[in-house]
């Protein structure tokens, strides 16, 4: 039985609570916060005293850095959620003292747990669709006004570190490195000095490109979130918001549409496709890996691969506030 403690009472904190509480092989030190009206058990991590095995932090991205340190340093195991780190940095900083604390390290793009995208990735790696040559993905909700309302998001919530980097992240995992990036900023529409809108180009180092055209005040149906129903708190459209494109057809996901194809003198044709579900949500098929990291495993993701992701998104803001 791993004794895991949740670092950070924000809205995914507390879903990371109910999942370790609901969970058969570990039980919940506490949740530390220093808002108590959260619910916290503890303000500090300084002031746990009780024995750990694992922590799970999810605290603001500016903070993650330092957190992941302070339990390094105890010898804690740890889950922290994505972005890994606030700059590169603080990334390579949690990554040295990870390496020297000798402890296991996970990172929580929890997409890579989702049953369709494992799929997806197996699809193209096994050539069904050939060899892969572009790849398009939308990611445009419309967040309401009061998202950004008297907090960091105001100035600081770009949708590029919010949201784009787990879908640069599916796109490492299903495609391969990224190796250069181009991007377009769009205009403003709530009057604030904020990235909302854009569009990026991409090259893999395999040689296949891609694009991403982004939107936080477009309100439409194709986003991760809305297509896959995997967050609780956005509305499920079931859209496909990812095409990816190779010498023998193409596949759309998350409906995992596959079509065979020659050449533009033969229409390409429906294959079809058995699509994977989750036997458990994204969340505790997680936790469960961490719980197999914790006792040893090789990490899904872990400090050093989730910087790589971290890296193109940087890149990637840097280009559009530029």
């Amino acid at each position: 039985m791993k004794r895991i403690l949740v670092v950070g009472g924000g809205l995914i904190g507390i879903r990371h609570v109910e999942a370790v509480q609901a969970h058969a092989g570990c039980v919940l030190v506490g949740l530390v916060d220093p808002d108590a009206s959260m619910g916290a058990d503890f303000a500090d991590m300084k002031d746990v005293v009780e024995p750990v095995d694992g922590v799970i932090i999810a605290t603001p991205t500016h903070l993650h850095s330092a957190h992941g340190i302070q339990a390094a340093q105890r010898g804690w195991h740890l889950l922290i959620e994505k972005p890994v780190a606030d700059d590169l940095q603080g990334a390579r900083r949690l990554e040295t003292a990870v390496t020297h604390a000798k402890i296991g390290s996970l990172v929580g793009h929890h997409r890579r747990y989702h049953a369709p995208v494992q799929q997806l990735k197996q699809v193209i790696a096994e050539g069904m669709i050939g060899t892969v040559v572009a790849a398009n993905v939308i990611w445009a909700m419309r967040k309401p006004d009061d998202y950004f309302e008297g907090n960091w998001r105001t100035a600081g919530g770009s949708p590029v570190m919010i949201n784009l980097v787990h879908d640069i992240d599916i796109l490492r995992f299903v495609i391969g490195e990224i190796s250069n990036t181009a991007s377009i900023r769009g205009k403003g529409l709530r009057g604030k000095d904020r990235i909302e809108s854009g569009a990026v180009a991409l090259a893999f180092e395999n040689g296949a490109t891609g694009t991403i055209s982004f939107a936080d005040n477009a309100a439409t149906p194709w986003g991760f979130e809305a297509g896959t129903g995997e967050n609780p708190n956005i509305g499920t459209t079931h859209q496909d918001m990812m095409w990816i494109m190779g010498t023998r057809g193409a596949i759309s996901f998350p409906s995992m549409t596959v079509w065979s194809g020659q050449h533009w003198g033969n229409a390409a044709q429906v294959r079809p496709i058995l699509v994977a579900k989750n036997s458990v949500p994204p969340l505790t098929a997680q936790l469960d890996h961490f719980i197999d990291v914790m006792n040893g495993a090789p990490p899904l993701i872990d400090v050093a691969d989730a910087t790589r992701t971290l890296e193109i998104a940087l890149n990637i803001e840097e280009q559009l506030s530029a």
